[in-house]
């Protein structure tokens, strides 16, 4: 490296520190995982029954209304009768002794990320851990959900006749509303699984995603309580991961960056799938340093996150996490999330759980690399970066967006944008202006001399 791109280098060392969002993102978003519960269970749901006899009578009632049949169309007959059953749904149906059975699941997902290299996993316990009552709920919205949409089908089939949006609504709200309260539904075998979905590089600018069973190393318990867990998957190594803060507790007032992955995201009906696994940023600042119902501080924040960010680190802007993103704060008058009012479990607090479980946080290889690469690339020294870019490769040559930022940096090389490069021109260029200025107050001054000792002829 030549002297002008050394010292370059050594002027911006203190600015190493902070770092832009863009290079925070690139550093820190492919050690962000998401983290799925799958409960899985035999569930049984009592049937429920039309009336046919009050149906008919329905049915009929409706047809003396226009005799002629010119008056209705037969959507508008159709309107009648499912706005009767909405209206008194108890009336025309009832349940019965008779249960459907059916092998049912559902998925509780939040935000986690790597901490070392070897697949030890930082997230929160209230996603691994939930409770009775929640899964019961999730059990009997899902499972009466689907047995609705059965019903509904049937319906149609039977009264052949396709539903309006505005009818199946009206029908499902009707059955919602009976099979809540007339109904039973009884869970047997329930299992719990947990998976890990990272993203990989898989050779091209594009991303896989691979999904991994994990195991718990070590948990908590929900808010109140210290709400963390470690996980780890198995058969992995130098996989990228985030670093921890040295810092105790952050400053108020400090820039924060999240990422995570948040339901209103995640279950975005119009976002193609394969863009799902990649994380979300929010931005925000410390709003204050508080201390839980238990005595140990939380981080305030008003950085947004949502349903799904529980889990999402924490990062200042220098890369590093200072805390694990928890809870919100509710509306008292909506019950919904508050704006801008959120809380991370910091760093110290983390270290707690690692120190008892005897896991090393230490950042691998390859994201030590990375991480350089960045930094030279981010300051146009394409070839430097380079180098440390294929030193990952050969480390873990399925490290999420390596490739993105390897043909990038061989662009940059190939059309002579390389920062070193170019002052290696003009380290040249000035040693040879150098040379031809010497050279020429050599030649004048020797021409000098010759006048001045030539002898004069008269």
């Amino acid at each position: 490296m030549t002297f002008l791109a050394s010292l370059a280098l050594t002027r911006s060392a203190a600015q190493d520190l902070v770092i832009s969002a863009e290079q925070n993102y690139a550093a820190s978003s492919p050690g962000v995982v998401m983290v799925q519960t799958v409960f899985s269970g035999i569930v049984y749901v009592n049937k429920v029954e039309m009336n046919e006899r009050r149906f008919q009578m329905l049915v009929d009632s409706v047809k003396k209304l226009d005799t002629t049949g010119t008056m209705f169309t037969a959507t508008e007959k159709l309107d009648i009768v499912v706005k009767a059953l909405y209206n008194n749904p108890f009336r025309f149906f009832s349940g019965t002794r008779e249960y459907f059975r059916q092998q049912h699941r559902i998925v509780s997902s939040g935000t986690g990320f790597f901490i070392s290299g070897d697949g030890y996993i930082v997230t929160n316990a209230h996603i691994i851990d939930r409770d009775n009552s929640f899964i019961r709920r999730k059990f009997i919205l899902s499972t009466y959900q689907e047995v609705t949409d059965a019903n509904i089908r049937s319906l149609q089939s039977s009264w052949a006749m396709t539903l309006t949006d505005e009818q199946r609504n009206l029908l499902n709200d009707a059955y919602s509303l009976i099979y809540s309260q007339v109904s039973s539904m009884i869970i047997f075998d329930l299992k719990k699984e947990i998976y890990i979905q990272y993203r990989k590089n898989n050779g091209t600018p594009g991303l896989t995603t691979a999904r991994t069973p994990a195991r718990v190393i070590i948990k908590g318990k929900p808010m109140p309580g210290k709400d963390v867990a470690i996980l780890k998957i198995d058969s992995v190594k130098q996989i990228p991961n985030l670093a921890f803060t040295k810092d105790v507790i952050p400053r108020i007032g400090e820039q924060v960056l999240v990422y995570g992955y948040p339901e209103p995201v995640t279950s975005n009906p119009y976002l193609a799938k394969e863009t799902i696994i990649e994380p979300t940023l929010t931005a925000g600042v410390i709003s204050a340093i508080k201390k839980s119902l238990h005595g140990w501080p939380v981080i305030q924040m008003d950085a947004v996150i949502s349903h799904g960010s529980s889990g999402s680190p924490v990062c200042n802007n220098r890369g590093e996490v200072i805390g694990l993103a928890t809870f919100g704060t509710l509306e008292q008058t909506t019950g919904a999330l508050a704006a801008g009012y959120n809380f991370a479990i910091p760093v110290s607090v983390v270290k707690e759980f690692l120190d008892s479980a005897g896991v090393d946080a230490k950042p691998s290889e390859a994201s030590m690399a990375y991480r350089d690469g960045l930094n030279f690339f981010y300051k146009e020294y394409y070839a430097r970066a380079l180098s440390k870019f294929k030193t990952v490769r050969k480390l873990n040559e399925s490290y999420p967006q390596l490739q993105y930022y390897i043909d990038i940096s061989n662009k940059m090389v190939s059309t002579g944008n390389d920062r070193e490069s170019f002052l290696q021109k003009t380290v040249f260029r000035i040693i040879a202006l150098g040379l031809i200025v010497g050279g020429l107050l050599i030649f004048y001054r020797w021409r000098w001399k010759e006048r001045k000792v030539k002898p004069h002829h008269n």
